[in-house]
């Protein structure tokens, strides 16, 4: 693996962004999860007062026991009813030591007086949406700069909603998947591809491809492939949304959150919207859904086969047919720096570009 340095993308080692941790349903339980991002380690539970989603820092300031270690033997856990969640706070399973949602200790049970000030831990933005919860990493500490993940077809009862297929980790730097976004050239070797338009634009904090084609991979029982209309957008440096229309209309999400330097793990989930264009999803549309999800992940897994096996792509060998990739680079860089230093990067990489010889999806003006 290659670290952040070796891809010399700025200051920081990981990027500024909301980043999926965990699906919500691991949540169902009245234990914390262990989880570990950004290089450190959190303790994320589900607070039993209020169901409240809360993610710390996982080291006790005390003597620095992890907080949501699995632990099983303590009185702490045992006398909790199998957990040291207590309220929408937790308990230390070593001393007993309980820290609010706030990160703040609000008690030691074998203490009289004041709680010094520093026996806190760092509390962090999340949100629970999509099925999934959501945090806010910042290296500057700032307040987030867009908002979380949302979907209006979440809420629409004609879709399916979608199951995480958790893809495990990849000892990749995230920069080799930031690549695919503006990747024309693997569509046909890789995923059996017809590309017909192709187009990227960067925007802001989205990085967009356009594009539409026969495909081989994500086609009906009878093997037909329609004409599969993608409008993929990065809202950000670890969340990709693509709109489908083809087979059926979808909505493919791709998360990806670094875990240290150089690794990171990967989820995938398709919403799909009814097969029987009825206006509640029935039971027969979520199994025709499923299977439809299940060929975009073997879609993706084209994809993911080949990173788990290449070499770190710190110098490329572009051609202007393969797409833009140094454009896309030099948007990636925007979240490893500070954000006063955004602006100098847009200026070098927002636009429409379109690789050699392919027809541009929209009637914009385009540049090559």
């Amino acid at each position: 693996m290659a670290t952040t340095k070796e891809y010399r993308l700025g200051e920081f080692t990981f990027p500024r962004g909301w980043f999926m941790i965990a699906e919500a349903s691991e949540l169902d339980t009245h234990k914390p999860l262990s989880v570990r991002f950004f290089g450190q380690d959190f303790a994320l539970y589900r607070g039993r007062e209020t169901g409240k989603v809360v993610l710390l820092d996982a080291y006790c300031p005390h003597m620095k026991t992890h907080l949501a270690a699995p632990n099983n033997t303590s009185y702490v856990v045992i006398d909790g009813g199998g957990s040291n969640v207590d309220g929408d706070g937790i308990r230390c399973p070593y001393h007993g030591w309980r820290f609010g949602a706030d990160g703040k200790c609000n008690h030691i049970p074998y203490h009289e007086g004041p709680i010094p000030a520093a026996a806190s831990v760092k509390s962090w933005p999340v949100v629970e949406h999509l099925g999934a919860i959501w945090v806010w990493y910042d290296p500057e500490g700032g307040a987030p700069e867009w908002d979380h993940p949302t979907l209006k077809e979440w809420d629409d009862p004609a879709w399916v909603h979608w199951k995480f297929d958790h893809l495990g980790m990849l000892n990749q730097h995230p920069q080799e998947v930031i690549d695919n976004i503006c990747d024309y050239g693997h569509l046909s070797p890789i995923h059996g591809s017809t590309v017909q338009k192709y187009e990227n634009e960067f925007k802001g904090h989205h990085a967009i491809q356009r594009q539409c084609g026969p495909h081989r991979t994500l086609v009906g029982e009878n093997g037909v492939s329609p004409i599969l209309h993608t409008i993929t957008i990065y809202h950000g440096p670890g969340v990709l949304i693509s709109h489908l229309t083809g087979l059926y209309d979808a909505v493919l999400m791709i998360t990806h959150t670094p875990v240290d330097d150089g690794s990171l793990k990967v989820w995938h989930a398709l919403l799909v919207k009814s097969p029987s264009n009825s206006p509640v999803a029935t039971h027969p549309d979520m199994i025709a859904a499923r299977q439809f999800q299940e060929a975009s992940r073997l879609a993706f897994a084209q994809d993911f086969e080949v990173w788990t096996n290449k070499a770190p792509c710190l110098n490329g060998l572009f051609i202007p047919s393969d797409g833009p990739f140094m454009k896309a680079r030099i948007w990636y860089k925007q979240f490893y720096n500070p954000r006063a230093k955004k602006q100098e990067y847009l200026e070098q990489c927002e636009g429409y570009y379109v690789p050699k010889g392919i027809a541009p999806y929209t009637e914009a003006e385009a540049v090559t």
